[in-house]
């Protein structure tokens, strides 16, 4: 097998990485919704992995497979998966069904490897592994268990951090996002050493853009603060809008993501109350592909999340705030104890540890309209996002898990079959 120091260049090398070995991936939501999950397929993929995906959709009209991308996507259909369930017991009734039809799925799959995406899947995914005595990966976007929704309930609270525990550390390889979030699952869950892999993307170089303001009807001296990524309740995006009155004339917030119910009604609502349909704009979400050219059209990038609603949030590091420092915007956040770190080491923005909403306003005004200041942090971001925080350098922590779990394989073992003979 290649050696990672032989291999600088994946997608372009004569010699792949892998010889076409297997990895099945799970995740109980929609894979072409998930950048990470997507990144991560495509990187094993071009290292020379065979990859197969078995996610969760929602519509009845979905295909129960298809090929994405040179990806093969398998789907379970289950649209009550989706439905909030108010009584916890009728979630762990969901959560025991899909686990066990995600576990029939995967074990139809002669997989070398499984890759498991959020705690909810990896019940399902080690049941798979065990049986087949393969290698499990265990990756966690967020902290496990830490949702408040989870925090209400302290005694399934107990018992879901004993069964995780114990997956965990069956586990042969784990990924978390961010460097708190490793010490805390090596210490509460694992006990062994968990990959750091940061939520970056791929690198490109991104020309300023005035999409934002031709989309609202914008002038070109309006100034944009974009919150970008999910509308959700644990975002804390309640705040801009309460901080909007206090702009000065020419700021506007932009929010452009996926909006969750009643999330979206909640802010739509205080959006009336509160009389800034002019100061506050949400827009619906756009390819990821085309991403990053939206946002340069923006001044500022917000990371405005309150710290104190879990520890996920306090310690997350989000595509969102790789996204800003690749498209060169200067980035606006609370206390976030990682995001706030490197802002403040690097200089790649300025950190607003009180979540007031007049405060919060006077310190976007103050920023977004000094032009040397963001210029500067601007080629700060640009900087580092070309020299350390892009795919192009952290796909290589995933590689090298993935080297050490997988056996080395003759090419000839792998040979993939001529057109016809299946």
């Amino acid at each position: 097998m290649t050696t990672l120091s032989e291999a600088t260049d994946v997608a372009a090398g004569p010699t792949p990485l892998f010889q076409g070995q297997h990895v099945v991936m799970l995740r109980f939501a929609p894979a072409l919704g998930d950048a990470r999950l997507w990144r991560t397929a495509t990187a094993l993929k071009e290292a020379g992995l065979q990859v197969t995906i078995v996610d969760v959709v929602r519509s009845r009209t979905s295909p129960h497979e298809e090929i994405h991308q040179g990806i093969r996507l398998k789907h379970i259909v289950m649209p009550a998966w989706f439905i909030p369930a108010r009584f916890k017991p009728w979630f762990l009734v969901k959560l025991l069904r899909i686990n066990i039809l995600s576990a029939l799925h995967l074990l139809r799959e002669e997989a070398d490897i499984y890759h498991s995406f959020v705690e909810h899947a990896l019940l399902a995914a080690y049941v798979a592994a065990r049986l087949r005595r393969k290698p499990l990966i265990f990756d966690s976007p967020e902290l496990p268990l830490s949702d408040r929704a989870v925090q209400r309930w302290p005694r399934l609270l107990a018992i879901a951090r004993r069964v995780l525990g114990y997956l965990v550390r069956r586990s042969q390889g784990v990924i978390a996002v961010s460097p708190p979030i490793v010490s805390l699952i090596e210490r509460e869950y694992g006990g062994q050493r968990v990959t750091l892999l940061r939520n970056v993307p791929p690198y490109r170089q991104v020309a300023r853009t005035n999409l934002l303001r031709e989309k609202l009807g914008l002038s070109s001296e309006t100034r944009i603060a974009l919150y970008q990524g999910n509308l959700q309740e644990n975002r804390g995006l309640d705040l801009l809008v309460r901080a909007a009155p206090f702009l000065e004339p020419d700021v506007v917030i932009v929010m452009l993501g996926a909006a969750r119910e009643p999330t979206h009604q909640k802010l739509q609502k205080l959006i009336s109350e509160l009389g800034v349909e002019q100061r506050v704009k949400l827009l619906p979400p756009v390819p990821y592909e085309e991403l990053l050219t939206w946002t340069a059209s923006a001044d500022l990038g917000l990371t405005l999340l309150p710290p104190d609603y879990s520890l996920s949030i306090r310690y997350c590091l989000p595509n969102k705030f790789f996204e800003y420092l690749m498209a060169g915007l200067p980035v606006l956040s609370s206390q976030l104890d990682v995001i706030a770190e490197l802002i403040q080491a690097h200089q790649l923005g300025v950190v607003e540890p009180s979540l007031d909403p007049a405060t919060v306003a006077a310190t976007i005004n103050r920023v977004i309209h000094d032009q040397e200041a963001l210029e500067r942090m601007r080629q700060h971001a640009l900087e580092i996002a070309h020299r350390e925080f892009n795919w192009n350098r952290e796909q290589f922590h995933l590689f090298e898990l993935y080297e050490a779990l997988l056996p080395a394989r003759p090419a000839s073992a792998a040979a993939p079959q001529q057109e016809g003979s299946r």
